[in-house]
């Protein structure tokens, strides 16, 4: 009696383990992939450009006379302050000068003191009648010669003053100079010869061009914070980002534009203005800038690893409760917060896809493993470029 329960018992068993072991196959081929609900935040659109840095002020240094350079004052590539003695031009011949001069100005005034004083008898003598009116006249115009000869004289060591100043070049503002164009010995022609450049750093300028439509929206922006655009453009905040990924970026404003739109580009040249204590920011640095582009609205995120491509539209993932996955074509918006804009497609209450894109298809059923994602992504090298 014992053996005929057994069997069937035996049977059952067997039976049970061909029906799970489908099961258990079917669950270890499920591929395994991080899911996540999207961010759900308020935003503001940044619209972004790229541009270059250009320093507020910057100089040519020539030299104000002609003469053989003695003397340079400055390392290259340092720091001066307005000021700064840069350079030394000979200065003998310009000493030699100005003694002339002032010789010439001693001789036109002892000339002067005997005009005077034969003036003053020829016009006492002149008053009794002992000398003709016009020796007087005579007297008198040799009086007055010699008064312009000595005013002549005193400008000319005036000049020549001026002239030994400037055999001395001195930094016209503050800044980074450049390295020596020319070296002691050499012959510097008065206003055309550069001896170097300098330019100021703190603070610093990024131009950038701006399409029209954005242009305008800036314009009005500008507007209703009581300012025009070529006017300090309202001081719109605006972020750069340089190619350093270790750099955070740098926070200025608007601060000027261009009076008209170019004929052929359709583009207005815009300024925004930085400080620069550090001097981390270079003239003629490229850079990213991002401009506030719209008013404060709830937007969706996801992270750009997210999105997939159906030829030409744009898909994200999404897994349902019972694990199935399926597709939603999405409209994309700027980048914000190290995520990426859902204009439309999504509601922000999708489970979606985040890591292991290649492994899922429209249909099979996969493994999630459920991640939150910060309110704000940590902006990778690539991306920050």
């Amino acid at each position: 009696m014992l053996r005929k329960w057994r069997l069937p018992a035996i049977a059952g068993v067997f039976v049970s383990l061909l029906v799970s072991a489908p099961a258990v196959a079917q669950d270890a081929q499920m591929p395994t992939v991080t899911v996540a609900k999207p961010v759900v935040r308020d935003v503001i659109d940044a619209d972004e450009f790229i541009g270059r840095f250009e320093a507020v002020d910057e100089v040519s240094i020539r030299a104000r006379v002609g003469g053989y350079l003695d003397q340079v004052f400055f390392t290259d590539g340092a720091m001066v302050k307005k000021g700064d003695k840069l350079f030394v031009i000979d200065q003998r011949p310009f000493r030699t000068a100005l003694s002339q001069a002032e010789a010439s100005l001693e001789a036109a005034r002892s000339t002067l003191v005997f005009a005077e004083t034969t003036f003053k008898r020829t016009e006492s003598l002149a008053g009794t009648g002992t000398l003709s009116v016009s020796r007087l006249d005579d007297d008198r115009r040799a009086l007055l010669s010699a008064q312009a000869n000595v005013r002549g004289a005193e400008a000319a060591v005036e000049r020549a003053k001026l002239d030994l100043d400037y055999t001395t070049i001195t930094a016209p503002l503050s800044g980074r100079v450049d390295r020596r164009l020319i070296s002691p010995g050499n012959l510097v022609q008065a206003d055309q010869t550069v001896l170097t450049t300098i330019v100021s750093l703190d603070p610093i300028d990024f131009y950038f061009d701006v399409d029209e439509r954005r242009l305008l929206s800036y314009a009005r922006t500008a507007r209703e914070r009581g300012s025009a655009l070529q006017e300090g453009a309202g001081s719109i905040p605006v972020l750069v980002t340089i190619a350093d990924a270790n750099e955070p970026p740098f926070e200025g404003k608007l601060d000027f534009a261009e009076n008209r739109v170019d004929n052929e580009t359709g583009t207005m040249r815009v300024r925004a203005r930085f400080a620069n204590p550090k001097f981390v920011l270079q003239p003629g640095l490229f850079g990213r800038v991002e401009v506030e582009g719209s008013n404060t609205y709830r937007a969706v995120l996801v992270p750009d690893e997210a999105i997939a491509a159906d030829q030409n539209e744009r898909i994200v993932y999404v897994v349902g409760e019972d694990g199935s996955v399926a597709t939603k074509p999405v409209r994309l918006g700027p980048r914000l917060h190290g995520y990426r804009v859902i204009r439309s497609g999504l509601t922000g209450d999708e489970t979606v896809v985040v890591n292991g894109l290649m492994r899922v298809r429209p249909g099979v059923k996969v493994k999630p493993e459920l991640v939150v994602l910060p309110p704000e992504a940590a902006q990778s090298a690539e991306n920050a470029q």
